[in-house]
């Protein structure tokens, strides 16, 4: 083995080992309270259960509060979807649109889409405005609120991707006679599959993780999502550790899941725009 092979067996060695530390054990500490009773769960040791109940606490926690886990699920995942696609089809047409066309707006737009990764939200005038439209508590304005927060990086993702598509393609698609919807809709948009499958994947982690927002702009305890219901949870049952870790399992594994599906395709996606090709 030459030198720069055991450098580089040594260097993921160690990264292998500090990832595995940093997800892996609090992964595992989840999962041991999660299967302990409620005594031994609120000692929080990392230790293995003495009364191994990790079937029971699953049902009593999808059972507890009347079903509130299996609401929050639902919402975030109705707001997760209804978010996520708004996201891609005004973030890839407006990545085109900023890509391929040049204009004295240009910049304009530009700074604008930067500063909404920089501003940070302002939630009164924001409340007012959903408020005025008679959107503030409702879905489809926490929607709509989603929508807005994650839609400056998809744009930079999109309009990054688009960069790397040739120019002669949509020319030979517009001497063949197709017009601009035609041009996006059967020509680019196929080809911003990987980018797509990134924006799905890490803006759906985004909005079904978000805290902050529900909690502004979404009161309605019927409408409660995943992170809300363990906020709930965690106030109304101070003595059931084991539930509320077990909540957190459940609500862990959509994200989970997606990660390791999709890892490759994120990578990707998040990358395409860095080189010209």
């Amino acid at each position: 083995m030459t030198r720069e092979r055991r450098r580089a067996w040594i260097v993921g060695s160690i990264a292998i080992l500090v990832s595995a530390v940093v997800f892996l054990i609090p992964f595992a500490f989840v999962l041991l309270q999660a299967a302990k009773s409620p005594s031994e769960a609120s000692d929080l040791a990392f230790s293995w259960p003495k009364h191994f109940q990790f079937f029971q606490n699953f049902i009593d926690t999808l059972t507890s509060n009347d079903g509130v886990v299996w609401r929050a699920i639902i919402n975030s995942t109705l707001l997760t979807i209804g978010s996520v696609l708004l996201m891609v089809i005004i973030g890839a047409m407006a990545g085109y649109v900023l890509a391929r066309k040049r204009s004295k707006w240009g910049p304009v737009v530009n700074f604008f889409v930067l500063a909404g990764l920089i501003v940070p939200p302002a939630v009164v005038p924001t409340i007012w405005v959903l408020q005025g439209l008679k959107l503030f508590g409702t879905m489809p304005g926490m929607i709509l609120i989603e929508t807005t927060f994650g839609l400056s990086f998809t744009i930079l993702l999109f309009r990054a991707f688009v960069g790397n598509i040739p120019r002669e393609l949509d020319e030979a698609a517009v001497l063949d006679g197709a017009g601009p919807i035609r041009l996006f809709a059967r020509v680019v948009l196929p080809l911003l599959r990987p980018v797509i499958v990134t924006v799905i994947v890490v803006q759906a982690v985004f909005v079904f993780n978000d805290f902050a927002g529900p909690l502004y702009f979404l009161p309605n305890s019927d409408q409660v999502t995943v992170q809300l219901a363990l906020f709930t949870f965690q106030g109304q049952n101070l003595s059931f550790v084991n539930l509320l870790f077990m909540a957190i399992f459940i609500i862990t594994i959509p994200p989970l899941i997606a990660y390791i599906f999709f890892n490759r395709q994120i990578v990707g996606g998040i990358t395409s725009g860095a080189v010209k090709g």
